[in-house]
């Protein structure tokens, strides 16, 4: 028995040691000590409860701690209708999450010299020379005037959403109307258009104000995608598939799902004007919930990919590390400092801060919510959420797909008791 134990205990060692050598998450092992696995289970009922409630149709929900595994579990549905459970291995429509992953993508470039963050975007697309800025707007018959901009569109703009480039479809009231006008979409409209053409469009177009003058989220990042075809001369699937989702074994991330996972893709769910959950229709808001499967060659850089919550932990898990996974420097530290640093001079949503493809917990937000100075994160549009915490050593992950979502607030409960569980 002795022998035995001995045997687990260096084994259980040897499996640490190599973790660290390489920083990939731990999966099989008894957890970080650090864990009240009794008050984790909290989550189990929280989750149970909104399932019973009919608040929610399904979610997944992922914890790693010290590089350790501590929960990745389905509750509920991935298809009510057809009685298919979620599993922790259901694949998600993680929309905005996207813009990490291409965030991180450009950043490579950087890393390689091949822009500065203060260089004009139209040394690489001259569509872009000479911005505008929306001077007045006429609803009745979506014209308007314009007056010349300040200063070029620079890479950190883009990396930061303060360019002036607002959003399609669910951006502000003027702008919407004026991207429809120009065909250009949100990213998920017309699959069969060609990115460059879409962004080329999106040049002749006017900014909702000056560059660097505040936040505004719009298609930045799709535009960053774009930029990474012209610097790398590859398409931003194959970029992303060999750069990072590649290297870091990635296996489930993709902006096409192949035929054969399918079967494992979430249903969307919205609500109705009772707030009862049903099914999100092919037409509804102009996406089709098919689109992962519809072979594309419009790939969008800030909303088009499809992922599992293990997958993007092991993106997190990268970031945490400084830039290293599997033995692999995706980024140097440095530049991993950076994209997690506030870079405006003033905060987004309340007092949080924006930094290169991230939003940054201040030490304002941290003195009323759990997540530690230093955070970051950011979501998706169907209700995925993502966070890692530098002084907690801490990657959370929480996967629905429902907007809107009268009881949203799951969303702090779950960050709530995590941080209730940690020692």
């Amino acid at each position: 028995m002795k022998v035995n134990v001995r045997i687990l205990s260096f084994a259980f060692l040897f499996c640490n040691v190599i973790a660290g050598f390489s920083q990939t998450i731990i999966i099989n092992s008894p957890g970080p000590e650090s864990v009240d696995y009794n008050r984790l289970a909290r989550i189990d009922t929280l989750f149970n409860t909104y399932i019973q409630n009919g608040w929610i149709k399904g979610a997944v929900t992922l914890i790693i701690k010290d590089n350790q595994l501590v929960q990745n579990k389905g509750y509920g549905y991935a298809d009510e209708e057809s009685k298919i459970l979620m599993k922790s291995n259901a694949m998600f429509r993680i929309m905005s999450q996207t813009k990490a992953i291409t965030s991180v993508g450009i950043m490579m470039l950087f890393e390689q010299g091949k822009f500065y963050l203060e260089e004009p975007i139209s040394d690489f697309i001259p569509e872009f020379k000479h911005p505008v800025v929306l001077n007045t707007y006429n609803p009745a018959d979506t014209t308007y005037t314009t007056v010349p901009a300040n200063r070029e569109i620079t890479f950190r703009d883009l990396l930061t959403h303060s360019s002036g480039i607002d959003y399609a479809d669910i951006g502000s009231d003027i702008m919407k109307p004026i991207y429809a006008k120009a065909n250009v979409p949100s990213g998920l409209g017309d699959i069969n258009a060609m990115l460059g053409d879409k962004m080329k469009a999106l040049a002749k177009l006017p900014l909702a104000h000056q560059p660097g003058e505040k936040f505004t989220y719009g298609l930045n990042t799709d535009l960053l995608g774009y930029l990474i075809e012209v610097m790398s001369d590859m398409s931003l699937e194959k970029y992303l598939e060999k750069k990072i989702f590649q290297p870091l074994g990635m296996v489930d991330t993709y902006f096409n799902v192949p035929s054969d996972k399918a079967v494992r893709l979430a249903a969307v769910y919205t609500e109705d004007s009772q707030n009862h959950i049903i099914r999100w229709s092919k037409t509804f808001r102009n996406i089709n919930p098919d689109y992962p499967l519809m072979q594309k060659r419009y790939f969008s850089g800030g909303a088009g990919l499809t992922s599992t919550a293990f997958d993007y932990a092991v993106f997190m898990q990268m970031l945490l590390n400084k830039g290293r996974y599997n033995g692999i420097q995706i980024l140097s530290p440095r530049v991993v400092e950076m994209m997690t640093t506030g870079q405006l001079d003033f905060p987004i949503k309340g007092k949080d801060r924006f930094g290169l493809g991230f939003e940054i917990t201040t030490s304002k937000t941290a003195c009323y919510e759990p997540r530690n100075e230093g955070s970051f994160g950011w979501g998706g549009y169907y209700g995925t959420v993502y966070w890692a915490d530098p002084k907690a050593n801490l990657v959370c992950i929480y996967m629905i797909q429902q907007t809107p979502n009268s009881h949203w607030e799951l969303e702090k409960k779950f960050e709530q008791l995590v941080y209730q569980s940690l020692k």
